[in-house]
């Protein structure tokens, strides 16, 4: 499959993408013994690509798992207070895989875990505003009024954000349970803009993450993303 010459030195982990510009820029990779260009495309599987004289090695394997993260873990691979981590719940022998994101302690759903750091990257950056939907149990004396608050621009941290959709699925005796759909992923955002609102949240769940869904995968457990899916996380531009 054609991709452009950058992506696969990056793929091989032989450089960052920008560095590997850098390297096509300065003439110091061929493609099947012609000096190639920035913005040239080639077949990593077909083409021989070298970088320095030295051919390419293939690309290596990446692995990508979703997890429905239970309340009670932390998002991080070892924790020095000794708190449960998301790390005891995936573990693929021989692969060493790290957190997409973050939940906190408190909140529950999917979580992407990988050992591809530039497709993670990609999701993470600010700039793809990768959408982020989330049920939220909240208690509160005026939900309607909160929601339409919600659904405004509002100051969190010092920084103007505003959720992409909000919505009361249902509500009864002070009781509520939320739909909010944000882009930016700031640190506890939801939880955040739920307290500027009045309300207070019981149960927090991450429940699609762009393309990705988690779908009926039971708390505490894992899988790996499918071919569809992996190709949604590698393709983001």
């Amino acid at each position: 499959m054609q991709e452009r010459l950058q992506k696969i030195i990056s793929g091989a982990g032989l450089a960052s993408r920008r560095a590997a510009e850098q390297m096509l820029r300065d003439g110091r990779v061929t493609v099947n013994g012609q000096t190639a260009q920035l913005g040239q495309s080639a077949d990593p599987e077909e083409d021989i690509i070298r970088v320095d004289g030295e051919r390419l090695p293939r690309k290596k394997s990446r692995t990508y798992v979703m997890l429905n993260k239970p309340k009670g873990y932390v998002t991080t691979m070892h924790d020095e207070e000794g708190r449960p981590t998301v790390a005891e719940l995936v573990q693929v022998p021989g692969r060493r895989l790290y957190p997409v994101g973050r939940l906190d302690m408190y909140s529950e759903g999917l979580l992407i875990l990988t050992d591809d750091g530039e497709a993670a990257n990609r999701l993470m950056h600010p700039s793809h505003r990768v959408e982020k939907t989330y049920i939220v149990d909240v208690v509160g004396e005026d939900l309607w009024s909160a929601v339409r608050q919600m659904r405004r621009e509002m100051d969190i941290d010092g920084v103007k954000i505003r959720a992409i959709d909000v919505q009361l699925i249902r509500s009864g005796g002070g009781r509520g349970q939320l739909s909010v759909t944000i882009g930016e992923g700031r640190n506890r955002q939801v939880r955040k803009m739920c307290d500027l609102c009045g309300l207070k949240v019981q149960r927090l769940v991450r429940i699609s993450e762009g393309a990705l869904e988690l779908g009926d995968l039971p708390t505490g457990t894992w899988r790996y993303l499918t071919p569809e899916e992996v190709r949604y996380v590698t393709e983001q531009a």
